[in-house]
């Protein structure tokens, strides 16, 4: 068996933002582009997807009309190498809903639900990209064995593009920063 019958060839060579930019939307899903290169997302579990949905939902009503909260889109970190990542909830401001790509300069929080198999990429990788791109808030969700998720919030240091951390919540989610929000994510 050859590579090309397990995975097609442009996934194994280096992507631009042009080449990136004219695929489809369905060429896209599931995927991110990390230094040019194709990494291939596993489908989220259902779980995963509703407390995704849940969050983006509650942020989105706790925003105003200056920000939207969404999921499942790409945020171009960075041209070359091309680097796009996917949270799985955005706030990015209101007004550039219609730009593609979003930018990190769009953006006020990024979230990932961490899932088996992605642990050290939210917990590390993706922490250093999101804050070198100048995002100014990261959340991480993790499931506790008990089935209720924490919630564990990280503020940018502007002088040295490097996160510091901020609360831990656990089941309710009642944060300030960046907008008052309360929701409550135990009841999944």
């Amino acid at each position: 068996m050859t590579a090309e019958m397990v995975a097609p060839a442009w996934m194994h060579t280096q992507i631009s933002a042009e080449q990136y930019d004219s695929w489809s939307e369905e060429q896209c899903a599931g995927i991110e582009i990390v230094d040019g290169m194709v990494v291939v997302s596993p489908s989220a579990s259902k779980r995963h997807n509703r407390l995704a949905r849940i969050l983006a939902n509650a942020l989105d009503a706790a925003a105003g009309p200056d920000w939207n909260a969404d999921t499942d889109f790409d945020v171009r970190l960075q041209d070359v190498p091309l680097t796009n990542r996917r949270p799985d909830v955005t706030v990015y401001r209101a007004e550039t809903i219609d730009l593609t790509p979003t930018r990190p300069e769009h953006v006020l929080l990024v979230v990932e639900v961490v899932s088996p198999g992605s642990e050290t990429t939210d917990r590390i990788v993706k922490v250093d990209q999101y804050a070198k791109a100048g995002i100014p808030f990261y959340w991480r969700i993790e499931q506790a064995a008990t089935g209720v998720p924490i919630v564990y919030t990280y503020v940018l240091d502007p002088a040295n593009r490097a996160y510091r951390d901020g609360e831990v919540f656990t089941g309710t989610v009642k944060a300030t920063a960046p907008f008052p929000v309360t929701v409550d994510l135990g009841a999944l």
